[in-house]
């Protein structure tokens, strides 16, 4: 069992800039992909970026690329989402999700732990 803590979300400016966190407890973080998914209201459940197990290899959002940022410290059992140049259509509730295995997936089946979700709101 993987539980999954997101934190970091808020309410900021279009242009501006956050910082999600999310921090693992339980089983062996780095054997887990992990990746960022966001869901609007009235909207199906996206992944925004993913990353393998390793770290070394990472999947965008065509419409994130250039602006947002995955990383992950398996040290410190926590993966990160830099986004900058925020704009107001990436509002939503982001999520963590870690996936048993090497690779990293864009299909939200094939994540098997959630963490609880934090909003992200950005303004114009």
């Amino acid at each position: 069992q993987v539980r999954l803590v997101e934190s970091g979300g808020g309410l900021v400016q279009a242009g501006g800039s956050l910082r999600l966190s999310c921090a693992a407890s339980g089983r062996t973080f780095s054997r887990y992909a992990m990746a960022w998914f966001r869901q609007a209201p009235g909207k199906e459940r996206d992944a925004v970026a993913a990353i393998s197990s390793s770290g070394s290899s990472i999947y965008w959002k065509d419409s994130v690329k250039g602006r947002f940022t995955i990383s992950r410290d398996n040290a410190k059992n926590t993966v990160y989402l830099q986004m900058n140049s925020l704009k107001p259509e990436d509002t939503a509730v982001y999520y963590c999700a870690a996936r048993d295995g090497s690779y990293y997936s864009s299909t939200k089946s094939s994540y098997d732990y959630w963490g609880q979700g934090t909003q992200v709101t950005v303004s114009s």
